[in-house]
């Protein structure tokens, strides 16, 4: 093949090199490019004005990542062939492909039950037949069938490529220090332990950093109350529509090809699999198109959810430790009721409540394991005087709080 090289200015990492044929291939292919058009975070933008980057954005800056995760793996001797490399290289590269618009905001509401993963390799396995089989090892790393689990340990586990880049990201473009990682540290440290991808000692406390860090993200910008109220305004356009739809009303998107799925009630693997380009029409500009128009659609409640949206009037919202009072959802739905002039059941599209989750680290699933000089293995919660440890209580279980959507 000839040689190749091209670089990206990326405003976290630097210069991104693109050596290899097949990646510019990869880059350059429309699928890809579309990712351009997907927001990384999806409504965050409305709370942190500076959270505009794309999926494209954070899928290369994985990929700069794994380049370093890999050449230092095999520095420590690790055995790591080239067409290996490649493979993990293209699998991170495209592991965000089967994104839809607006990312998870949208994810099990345009195609209910089809995981973006799924999507993914479904993509993945598409670009093989185009690339003559060139993906193959990427696609075995990715969907974990190839032997040395490290490298897909990579892609996606405890400590993978992708949560460092989007963290470190995430919390760059939002100008949330909270959520800064050494993530160079952590890929120094990074080896090979019967075939598992461990962390050397010296890492403990970058690592327990990366923890908190995600932790802190997650309630401070992930699941912040007006981030969460916006995408699920959202869900509750989408639902409207299709209910409308369902009913037989006149509801047009901006495209054909979000029409397709508005109106398509199919929800499964195989139908996605034959609808695959349609799919890769659609991105942010289809939705947010259609959110303008329907700001002006006859339907009272479509037309006042995409005007809450456009201007950024935005439900109240929320949150709580404890499940909200039945007293308060029926005082806030009367009001919704009074101010709108609608109907109880409408107003469910204006007051609704729900539950927001996350874990900080859980040993049952796979673990973060940090190697001693002595040659032996701990769980990070297992550690000596580690903050992240199984008595502190942050290690296992979810927190789950409540929350309320509300007219203001």
């Amino acid at each position: 093949m000839p040689t190749v090289r091209k670089i990206i200015n990326d405003p976290v990492y630097g210069f991104i090199t693109i050596d290899q044929p097949l990646i510019l291939q990869l880059i350059s292919h429309p699928w890809y490019q579309r990712l351009r058009n997907i927001h990384q975070m999806a409504f965050a933008h409305l709370v942190y004005p500076g959270a505009v980057h794309s999926r494209l954005h954070h899928s290369l800056g994985a990929y700069h990542l794994m380049c370093i995760a890999l050449s230092e793996l095999k520095s420590k001797g690790i055995l790591i062939t080239e067409e290996e490399e490649l493979g993990a290289k293209s699998a991170i590269l495209l592991h965000d492909m089967g994104h839809g618009p607006f990312s998870h905001a949208l994810e099990n509401e345009l195609i209910n039950g089809v995981h973006h993963e799924t999507i993914s390799i479904l993509l993945m396995r598409k670009l093989n037949e185009e690339l003559n089989g060139q993906l193959q090892t990427a696609i075995d790393i990715f969907t974990d069938v190839h032997p040395k689990k490290f490298l897909h340990q990579l892609v996606s586990g405890q400590l993978d490529v992708d949560r460092l880049d989007y963290l470190n990201r995430d919390s760059f473009f939002t100008g949330v220090a909270e959520g800064v990682i050494g993530y160079d540290r952590i890929l120094k440290m990074l080896t090979v332990h019967e075939g598992q991808l461990v962390v050397e000692e010296k890492a403990i406390y970058s690592i327990e950093k990366f923890l908190v860090s995600r932790r802190l993200m997650y309630w401070q910008v992930y699941l912040h109350k007006t981030v969460l109220g916006a995408e699920m305004m959202l869900v509750k356009i989408i639902r409207r529509a299709k209910e409308l739809i369902a009913a037989g009303q006149q509801v047009r998107a901006a495209t054909e090809d979000l029409n397709f799925f508005l109106a398509e009630k199919k929800d499964n693997t195989s139908f996605i699999e034959q609808h695959l380009e349609t799919f890769c029409r659609l991105d942010d500009h289809d939705v947010m198109a259609t959110i303008k128009n329907w700001s002006h659609h006859p339907d009272k409640i479509l037309a006042t959810l995409c005007r809450c949206i456009v201007e950024r009037r935005l439900l109240k919202v929320k949150l709580q430790a404890e499940p909200f009072e039945v007293s308060m959802v029926e005082e806030k739905t009367k009001a919704a009721i009074n101010i709108l002039g609608i109907t109880e059941k409408e107003a469910d599209y204006f007051v609704f409540t729900g539950e927001a989750s996350n874990t900080t680290y859980n040993p049952r699933d796979e673990r973060i394991n940090i190697l001693f000089k002595d040659g032996t293995i701990k769980d990070i919660s297992r550690v000596d005087n580690a903050l992240i440890n199984y008595q502190s209580g942050l290690t296992f279980g979810e927190i789950k709080k409540y929350y309320i959507c509300y007219m203001r």
